[in-house]
This record gives C-alpha cells, sequence and structure tokens, in this order.
C-alpha cells in the first residue's frame, strides 16, 4: 500500500468517527429549560377551552424517533415544548415557528396559525436520522 492509500483510509476513518459521535448517550444540558411538566396538560389556572392554554409538551427522543411523534394545540395557545433524549444525542427543530432544541431545552412559541407543522432532529444522529420526524397540528379554536 502507498503513502496516498494509506492517508485516504485514515482521514476515511476520522470522518466516519466524527459522524456516528453524535449517536452516542452524550447529553448536553443547556439553561433555557421551561420545566417539565406532564406531556399535553396545561399548568393549573389556565383557561379551560378554547385557545390560549399555556400548554407543556415533553418529546422524549431516542435512536430513531419521537415519543410523542405527533401533538396537537390550538390557535392562540402558548406553547412550551421541552426535548428529553432517552437515548443517543438529538436535537428538535420546527423550523417554521424557529425551534431548534438539544437535549434538555425548552422552547415557548405562541401558535398565531393553524396547520400543520412537521418537526425533525436536528443533530445527525446516525443511520436511521432521515426518518426521525413528527408533526405538531394547530386547529382553530
Amino acid at each position: 500500500m502507498n503513502k496516498k492509500s494509506i492517508m485516504f483510509l485514515a482521514l476515511v476513518a476520522i470522518a466516519a468517527l466524527i459522524a456516528l459521535s453524535a449517536c452516542g448517550n452524550k447529553t448536553n444540558n443547556n439553561a433555557n429549560n421551561a420545566g417539565n411538566a406532564a406531556t399535553g396538560t396545561a399548568p393549573a389556572g389556565t383557561p379551560a377551552a378554547g385557545g390560549g392554554e399555556a400548554k407543556s409538551i415533553t418529546v422524549n427522543a431516542k435512536n430513531f424517533e419521537f415519543e410523542p411523534a405527533e401533538f396537537q394545540a390550538k390557535v392562540g395557545d402558548k406553547l412550551t415544548i421541552s426535548l428529553n433524549n432517552t437515548a443517543g444525542n438529538h436535537g428538535l427543530a420546527i423550523p417554521e415557528l424557529g425551534v431548534n432544541l438539544k437535549n434538555g431545552e425548552s422552547a415557548t412559541v405562541t401558535l398565531d396559525k393553524a396547520g400543520t407543522y412537521d418537526f425533525n432532529c436536528s443533530i445527525q444522529c446516525g443511520s436511521g436520522h432521515d426518518n426521525m420526524v413528527g408533526k405538531l397540528t394547530v386547529t382553530e379554536t
């Protein structure tokens, strides 16, 4: 084997290690947590019906799926989304709402438009990464 072949193989091995390192069980506890309320429940004292409720959802991520993969809210709701990695290193992005979370982070958005908002894993996490998707459905009040 010549020197160029050895260098090429070494570069390929390093690239593979970097790509696969995102799948480890590394935790990324950033500040920006808004708490982890029970999935889909509103805090005490919020309105009982219609939009405008304060809601929280914790999305658990593992190789290669979100749980829940689908959730709903209403126009006017103030939704806090938290990400909890249970296996692997994942992110959660909802581009249309400006949400991009890492493990342990939360984001609060006020939902002002009905529609379906797709979300996906925002950290390259391995061979099933492209299939790691879900959706938030926002309905009229």
